[in-house]
């Protein structure tokens, strides 16, 4: 039989101290938002190690502190099932970049012509007629836009060999961890705003749950624990939300979900198409990679043997005199440092390529027809593993934190709580 006199007790406290029962769901919606704060924030700052000892005594971000592991996951996706380097060089067309870069790779031929022969022939350049010094560089001239056609169809049939996209997007994200936080951030946008949010929903009823506990018992446990499992639930639940189920599922017969990362995939795959093409795989970067990359070697040495050999060709009815002059190994000299010269000029000149080449690979429109072929599963990998790695730590701190404020929250009933008459 019930005690009407237990009853009664717990009604009069509850009456006598309703302004702390009312404010239970509110502090643990509180909670539940502050610790998805906290959370969302633990993954992208600080962008460096701050404490005393790394890896435990001190934090740095999740995302920063595995920005390779996380770049290379997320390229794994991009290299394999949506870009592929050979299908963005086809789109080039050889004559177009000729055509782009004549102009300051003739500024380039004529100045460096000039200072290597008056460095290795000053005597022979000083006493050449003017016509012939112009019919010389000329030649030269003439022959970059089919050097350079001629470099681009090598470099395509071969490009494996001096170009490594993954590298590039990889080397690029981990040297530049600002760019990969905004990369996650911006992609999920929609994601962390919905965990943020959701902290104060599931806050709120674990909170009304909360306020019958401590009604029953009176436990000095009920807060902290309440408030430890607002943290960890509530973190656990949003995560888990944003991924799952991958398929809309109806619940209990009253709503349906779908992980709200696989239901935004349009609007994620138009966010990312923008991101990459405007900031991570543009054609100044790509350039540069081509150019300076691990694999640069390689085209330079190719680059140099097109130069020599059209020096060679281009010096004409000069070459006699220019050997005599100087003598056949400074001659072979001579042909090597033009051809490096030019090579340091080449990214300078390269420049001039990249508004036609920005239109020219498409790069965002390629991703967004490409991202709607991917699985869930390829799909989901863009983002997951900013979640996934140290997701229990995330969880924890969550929980933590809930403890803590609940902690507060004893010692603030206890200094305001009425005994009731």
């Amino acid at each position: 039989m019930l005690d009407t006199h237990w009853l009664h007790g717990i009604l009069a406290d509850v009456q006598a101290n309703w302004f702390l029962y009312a404010s239970m769901p509110l502090v643990a919606a509180a909670i539940g938002y502050g610790t998805k704060i906290a959370a969302i924030y633990m993954m992208f700052r600080p962008l460096r190690f701050i404490g005393l000892k790394p890896p435990y005594l001190g934090w740095q971000g999740i995302v920063p502190r595995n920005a390779e592991r996380m770049a290379s996951i997320a390229c794994d996706t991009l290299t394999a099932r949506l870009l592929k380097p050979e299908e963005l060089f086809e789109r080039l067309d050889p004559l177009r970049v000729a055509m782009a870069i004549d102009q300051p790779l003739r500024v380039a031929v004529e100045d460096i012509v000039q200072e290597v022969f008056e460095h290795y022939s000053p005597g022979l350049w000083s006493a050449a007629p003017a016509s012939m010094k112009r019919a010389m560089i000329r030649r030269v001239q003439d022959k970059a836009p089919e050097m350079i056609e001629e470099i681009m169809a090598k470099v395509g049939s071969d490009l494996n060999a001096v170009f490594d996209l993954k590298d590039m997007v990889v080397s690029n994200l981990v040297k530049d961890k600002e760019l990969l936080n905004q990369m996650f951030q911006e992609v999920g946008r929609g994601e962390f705003r919905f965990i943020r949010n959701s902290g104060i929903y599931f806050g709120f009823v674990i909170g009304c749950v909360q306020a019958v506990a401590w009604a029953l018992t009176h436990s000095m446990w009920i807060m902290p624990v309440f408030g430890g499992l607002t943290g960890w639930i509530s973190d656990w639940l949003a995560l888990k939300m944003v991924f799952r189920p991958k398929e809309p599922t109806r619940y209990l017969g009253l709503f349906t979900w779908q992980g709200l990362f696989i239901k935004r995939r349009h609007e994620v795959a138009s966010e990312y198409g923008r991101l990459m093409a405007q900031r991570v795989l543009t054609p100044s970067a790509i350039m540069d990679a081509i150019l300076r990359g691990p694999l640069s070697d390689r085209l330079y040495t190719m680059i140099q043997k097109e130069v020599r050999a059209a020096i060679d060709e281009q010096a004409g009815f000069a070459r006699p005199l220019v050997v005599l002059s100087v003598g056949s190994e400074k001659y072979m000299e001579m042909k090597r440092v033009v051809a490096a010269k030019i090579v340091e000029r080449l990214p300078e000149a390269m420049g001039h390529v990249e508004d036609y080449a920005f239109e020219a690979l498409d790069i965002e429109n390629t991703l967004k027809t490409k991202m709607a072929q991917l699985t869930v599963d390829e799909y989901e990998g863009l983002l997951r593993p900013a979640f996934q790695q140290d997701e229990w730590l995330l969880i924890a701190v969550g929980a933590v934190l809930g403890f803590l404020v609940g902690e507060m929250q004893v010692h603030v009933m206890l200094a305001f709580a009425v005994t009731p008459p």
